[in-house]
């Protein structure tokens, strides 16, 4: 969507410059033909022949008004026609790479001295320029919140816990974030009176979210959004959890999870039935381990034999390797993004989604040590993608960080 208003402001700027020069073009062309007919007259003038121009045409006035109406004519169909062919345009220029961008994102969470680099730089106080400007760039973004946005609630009894003001949410739309998944082991770090306030606080920011709701129904419900004609849906869902208490109920509040995958698969089934491409985002591994577990390799698998078209991982705060499995790739784990833990090596993956259903991916290397942060230079690139070549399965990384796959 953020990539069609550019296209459309473009295109119309310049339906416009065409259109003001036609005008241009045709004022000139009047004018011309008012200094000829003057010409004619001052001749008939010095011949004494005034009267005979007025009442009785020469052929040359006849030639005259002929060809301007000809050529008034001809301009005006012309103009006719590019507002016709305008129109046509539009739709093909805007699809004309017949392509989806969704840009991914592992862990977020906003915490004080993070905000602080935003109220003392604005949002370039956290991340680059090239870096924001992908993320709006992208026709949809997606990141793991792992904070509640509230002001209420009571800290749990777990080692960390996080929250932020929602007010802070503005961050995340100047930061052009579509969309979160709320599945993973903070979101109910301020329990549920903090939840609630993140579910209102996203909702007035227009920020779907999934994999927590009010009551199951909601935490498992597929958020879908269109773009370009085509359907996608979003599912989250959360292997970690710190009690069984933070598991959405009937009537009561939390997350999906999916420690046994029979929930997640079913809604991947119906899912699938409502759009063109499904992906799936999973809270799951170990931390701080660069390989993921077995039961994460059989889980996604599972997740796309039963219609996911990709499957992105989180938790581990490190980057975890990439595989393909029936032409849909799976990346375990995207590590860190916006976050107080700094780990080097962690990447945003630009899903590319093609109208012939085939699904590539892009990786963007950050350097994730200091803030504000920056993407890698391509000497770190080089090195980031021999890395992830080494924790992966059946693939190679190009030099612009595609994923070629066997």
């Amino acid at each position: 969507m953020k990539k069609i208003a550019r296209w459309f402001l473009i295109l119309s700027s310049g339906v416009l410059s065409i259109l003001l020069c036609l005008l241009f073009l045709h004022h000139f062309t009047q004018n011309v033909q008012h200094l000829k007919a003057k010409d004619i007259e001052q001749e008939t003038d010095r011949e004494g022949n005034i009267g005979q121009i007025i009442e009785t045409p020469t052929e040359s006035q006849k030639i005259l008004v002929q060809e301007t109406k000809e050529l008034q004519t001809e301009k005006q169909t012309e103009t006719e026609e590019l507002g016709e062919l305008g129109s046509a345009l539009k739709p093909v220029i805007l699809y004309l790479d017949g392509e989806l961008e969704i840009l991914l994102g592992g862990d977020v969470c906003l915490q004080d001295f993070i905000v602080e680099k935003y109220d003392s730089y604005g949002i370039e106080g956290i991340l680059t320029q090239n870096l924001i400007y992908l993320m709006k760039d992208a026709d949809i973004t997606m990141v793991n919140q792992e904070f509640a946005f509230s002001d209420r609630g009571e800290a749990q009894d777990k080692q960390y816990t996080y929250r932020m003001s929602p007010a802070k949410v503005k961050i995340f739309k100047e930061l052009g974030i579509d969309i979160v998944t709320l599945a993973n082991n903070h979101a109910l770090d301020y329990g549920r009176e903090a939840l609630d306030d993140t579910f209102l606080t996203l909702e007035n920011a227009d920020i779907r979210y999934v994999g927590a709701g009010e009551n199951l129904n909601r935490a498992k419900k597929m958020e879908v959004i269109e773009v370009q004609g085509k359907k996608i849906g979003f599912l989250g869902a959360s292997r970690v959890i710190p009690v069984a208490e933070w598991n959405a109920g009937e009537s009561v509040s939390g997350m999906l999870t999916t420690y046994s995958p029979d929930i997640l698969l079913n809604e991947i089934r119906e899912g699938k039935k409502d759009c063109d491409f499904l992906i799936v985002y999973v809270h799951w591994g170990e931390e701080r381990e660069n390989m993921p577990e077995d039961y994460q390799r059989t889980m996604a698998k599972q997740y796309i034999d039963a219609g996911a078209d990709a499957v992105i991982g989180s938790h581990p705060h490190v980057m975890q390797g990439v595989e393909y499995y029936k032409e849909k790739p799976i990346l375990y784990s995207l590590g860190n993004y916006i976050f107080s833990t700094r780990t080097r090596q962690c990447s945003l993956a630009k899903l590319k989604l093609k109208e012939n259903g085939e699904i590539t991916v892009q990786f963007f290397p950050f350097e994730a040590s200091s803030f504000p942060i920056r993407l890698m230079n391509e000497q770190e690139k080089k090195e980031f993608f021999f890395y992830m070549e080494s924790i992966s399965f059946g693939i190679t990384i190009d030099e612009d960080g595609n994923v070629v796959y066997n």
